[in-house]
Parts: structure tokens; sequence; C-alpha cells
């Protein structure tokens, strides 16, 4: 069992009725819409959304929204064999050493594959393998290293690493891309633990950027999440040591503020909490994470009306920090999950407390 707290003391401030806050961006009736990632372009309010029509495994679909997430457009045209995906997708903005500035999406088990768009995805490639190797959500985060590399972080449970894998112990892997996100090295495990299964890996820098620190989701549900840590731009991690209970949740993702504090969003598991199976966010500072304390407080975004069907929250900070978070979920009583998103800026939230 977990050796730390398994609740919190922070207070949590409640966005669930602030429906002025939110902007359904798909949903269809007897469709299951789940797990959206999306990338803001640079002009500071495009913003590209894919997703599976599924529970993961699903053909993706992709819309847009030209005015920073206030509206969307229809499903926009994909390539074909985009409808052949096994896994969430995941989509990230890259640059390579030349300037040339591309999205590259994801899609995993096995083998994982990527698709690319340098118009600022108006057009794609089909998904095309990187490798002889595969995994599960793929790639949960990328972070750029300070040498221009890029590293994509996985896990695998060792059904989909290789080909006819059997299930074992959950490793969770980085793979590294020198040509921004072409081509990819094959992977190495940076964590495992002997009874927390570690996964769908979610990476800040520190303010420094001396730093990255990845939290884990723990999926036997018998500890917190987990953090590990790197200050040789990945070459080496500290054991993993789990987090307070005000992070523990699954496929947290990580934006700064403009004043320097974190926003982290997930799937609410910790064992001890009002809005447990609910889309929330916390926030804190980096020190937080580093020292093993509870942060500032919680926000519950979304109110999830069946189990803990929800929230692989993407986060969008707009040039006004104004945050548009989206994710999927039950998000009405008795109704197949869809697509939606929040706004907030911290001082609102700041404020609500």
């Amino acid at each position: 069992m977990s050796s730390v707290a398994r609740g919190y003391s922070i207070p949590v401030v409640d966005l669930a009725d602030h429906t002025h806050r939110q902007v359904t961006v798909d949903r269809e009736p007897g469709t299951y819409i789940g797990h959206p990632t999306t990338v803001l372009l640079d002009d500071g309010r495009t913003i590209i959304c894919v997703y599976p029509l599924g529970h993961g495994r699903g053909a993706i679909v992709m819309k847009r929204s030209d005015d920073g997430g206030l509206t969307w457009s229809e499903r926009l045209p994909v390539p074909e064999n985009w409808s052949t995906s096994q896994e969430v997708p995941t989509v990230y903005p890259v640059v390579d050493g030349a300037g040339v500035k591309r999205l590259i999406m994801f899609s995993g088990l096995y083998p994982i594959r990527l698709a690319v768009s340098e118009d600022d995805g108006g057009t794609w490639s089909p998904l095309a393998p990187i490798g002889e190797f595969g995994g599960i959500v793929a790639m949960a985060d990328l972070v750029r290293l300070n040498d221009g590399r890029y590293m994509a972080l996985f896990h695998d449970d060792g059904r989909f690493l290789h080909d006819g894998g059997e299930r074992g112990k959950f490793h969770v892997y980085k793979t590294e891309s020198a040509d921004g996100g072409l081509t990819w090295g094959d992977p190495t495990s940076i964590a495992t633990h002997a009874t927390a299964h570690l996964c769908e890996p979610g990476a800040v820098r520190s303010p420094d950027g001396a730093e990255i620190a990845v939290l884990l989701r723990e999926n036997s549900r018998q500890h917190n999440a987990f953090v590990i840590f790197s200050r040789d731009e990945g070459a080496t991690w500290t054991d993993p040591v789990e987090l307070p209970g005000a992070l523990t949740g699954d496929r947290h993702a990580c934006r700064y503020a403009p004043d320097g504090r974190l926003l982290i969003e997930f799937r609410d598991t910790t064992h001890e909490s009002p809005t447990k199976g609910d889309w929330v966010g916390w926030v804190g500072t980096y020190g937080d994470i580093a020292n093993g304390a509870e942060g500032q407080y919680r926000v519950r975004l979304m109110d999830n009306t069946k189990g803990a069907d929800c929230a692989y929250p993407a986060i969008e900070l707009l040039p006004d920090g104004t945050f548009v978070s989206t994710t999927y979920g039950h998000w009405t009583e008795g109704e197949s999950p869809y697509v939606a998103s929040v706004r907030f800026t911290l001082g609102e939230l700041d404020g609500l407390l």
C-alpha cells in the first residue's frame, strides 16, 4: 500500500457548474468520443484537436478552432489510414535543426506509427511505423532537449513493445529524435517498480531548465502516483518516488502559468478525494513537486458522471493568460462521452478560493 498520505488537505475550487466556461468540441449521440489532444499554433489563437471515435482505439478525427477554442470547425478531412488507429492519438509541435516546423501525431500499440504535417495541420501524411517497436498511449509526452533533439515518452506492459509480446512488468520508455521528429531511435526503459504499475508519463522542466520531472500514473491502484527526475537531459533518472495524494491521478498534463506557477491536470484517482473520478487540476510550484509538498489548491474542472472514464487532458495557454483545457468525459448523465473544453485564468481560480 501507499506509504504517503492517501488524501490531501489543500482546498478545492469547483468549476463544474460554471457552464459559461464550457465549450463543446464534438458530441454525437450514441457515439463514444474520447481522449483528445490539442496543439496551439504560433499565431496564438489557432488550436488543432485530434481524438479517436472510441475508447482509445478508433478512427482519428480532427477539428480546428481559429478563435482560441471558442468555436470549432466540422470534422476535417484526414488520411484514410487514420481510421486504423489502435490507440489514443497525441499531437505535438516540433522544429528541426534547419528551423523547419512540423506537427507530428503518434498512434500507439504495435507498431507505434507517426503522421506529419508541415503546413500547420492543413495536410497530413498517412500513419507510418517509426520502428519495430510498439507501446501504449504513444507518445504520452514529448520534451525538447537542450541540444535540439526530442525525447518522447511512453509505456508498455510487455504486450506491444515487440510483436507477439506477453503481459509482464510495466516500464516507462524514452525514444529520441535528432531530425525534428521524423525518425526515432530504439526505446530504452527509464522507470519501473517492484509493485507499482508505472505508466502514462507527463513531463515538466524546472523553471531554470536544469531538471526534468516526469509524473507517472500508478495503474495497480495500490500506491499514489509517482515521479522521477533527470538532471542530465534524460540520460539517467532517479528512482520512482510516490507523490502526495494531491497529485495522484492518471495522465498528468503540465503547463506553466504566466506567473510561474504550475497547472497540472489529470483524472482524479486519489484514494481519498471528494472529486474522485472527475477531471481535476492542481495548482502549485515546481518546488512543491521536487519537495513532495501538497501544493496550493486543486480545482474540479468538470463533473464526470460515470465511474472514472474521463480526462486525458490537453492544456493550451493563450497569449492573454487564459488556459484552454480540453478533454473527454461523461459530462451528461446517461449519455455517451464527448469532448469539451473549459476556459479560465489562474487569477480567476485564486479569486474563487
